[in-house]
């Protein structure tokens, strides 16, 4: 296929984007594919943007997509979910410092066998809080394009195989995750207060420039309301679909023509060290599945090496254990987004 756009108008290319994006979900959907909206817009997006279609998602978007996904986590972190966590919190932090500790050795790896310039591996490697990493990799030499390349790719990597690890996963005996999303909604007043919390606490927080707090803040306060018992989490089918739509082309028209060209000589070193982040995490799940009573998949989901927001759709419409894969994911992004940023930094500048 030859889609280049680089003279048609703005409109012309978001009418295209949507429709391709359309096509891709429904053919994911008839393959029953989990997350298939957020896949689609995803694949319908990087198709566009490295054919010459420059489209951009406003930020402020972007969070309002992270506050939604917020209260997705939110409702499957039930207090029974919470007590759990509570209960083993000694494994979810084991869990969270294996795959951080493996990002960590896998990028200084990298760095000390100078197949990266740079710190540039121990940056594009710290599974989560994405945005940081990019930011904070420019003042510490690191090359900013191939860790916001490394780090976007691993997000849209992760993503698209649990996908298919889903498609084909046999479930049987797996606990479903929750009822499926209605398209009308059951209790309004829910729904205000659930659309205060994903939008309204979201847009607020977004202007404070703290980095994650869009999806944090939201996401803490939900969970909050519903352990209290003041908050049953409305999320109709629309508002799920949309914030899917903005999360996936949001990952997707990051893969610009100017990215892929800077990284092409890369590309294969990039791939091998992200397939290198998947496979540890993919040896961590299998001993948290050893030790731990969850099956295979779920306990997969858990140790994904992230981002969050993709992992959570993901779970929401696969038959696992839902509460368990949004607890560690919780505990692990909260883990990166407090420790990555000062371990990252002591490795890049102390241990090279």
């Amino acid at each position: 296929m030859h889609f280049h756009f680089p003279q048609a108008s703005t409109p012309i290319r978001w009418v295209f984007l949507v429709c391709l994006s359309i096509l891709f979900s429904a053919l994911l959907n008839l393959g029953h594919f989990p997350a298939a909206v957020l896949l689609g817009c995803m694949l319908a997006a990087i198709l566009m943007s490295t054919r010459g279609s420059v489209l951009t998602i406003p930020k402020w978007y972007f969070g309002l997509a992270q506050g939604v996904i917020a209260c997705l986590m939110a409702r499957s972190l039930d207090p029974q979910a919470l007590n759990s966590l509570g209960n083993h919190w000694l494994l979810f932090v084991g869990v969270s410092l294996s795959v951080f500790a493996a990002s960590v050795l896998l990028g200084w790896f990298f760095m000390r066998r100078g197949i990266f310039p740079g710190s540039t591996a121990v940056w594009g490697l710290a599974p989560g809080a994405a945005a940081a990493m990019v930011v904070m990799a420019e003042s510490y030499g690191a090359d900013v394009r191939l860790v916001a390349f490394m780090q976007y790719l691993r997000v849209a990597m992760v993503t698209v195989i649990a996908a298919v690890i889903a498609h084909f996963y046999a479930s049987t005996g797996v606990i479903p995750a929750h009822a499926s999303p209605q398209w009308f909604v059951l209790d309004y007043t829910n729904l205000a207060m659930t659309m205060f919390l994903a939008l309204g606490v979201s847009m607020v927080v977004y202007r404070l420039a703290i980095p994650a707090a869009s999806m944090l803040i939201p996401l803490v306060l939900a969970i909050v309301f519903q352990y209290l018992g003041w908050l049953v989490i409305e999320l109709p089918l629309p508002l799920l679909t949309a914030a899917y739509a903005i999360i996936g082309w949001s990952i997707g028209l990051r893969f610009n023509r100017a990215i892929l060209k800077h990284a092409w000589d890369s590309l294969p070193k990039v791939l091998m060290a992200i397939s290198a982040l998947i496979i540890l995490s993919g040896i961590i799940a299998v001993g948290l599945w050893k030790v731990a009573d969850y099956d295979l998949f779920t306990a997969y989901l858990a140790s994904s090496p992230g981002g969050a927001d993709s992992v959570a759709v993901i779970a929401a419409t696969s038959a696992v254990d839902a509460g368990f894969v949004m607890s560690m994911q919780l505990s692990r992004f909260l883990f990166v987004l407090i420790f990555g940023p000062i371990v990252s930094k002591f490795v890049a500048t102390r241990m090279s």
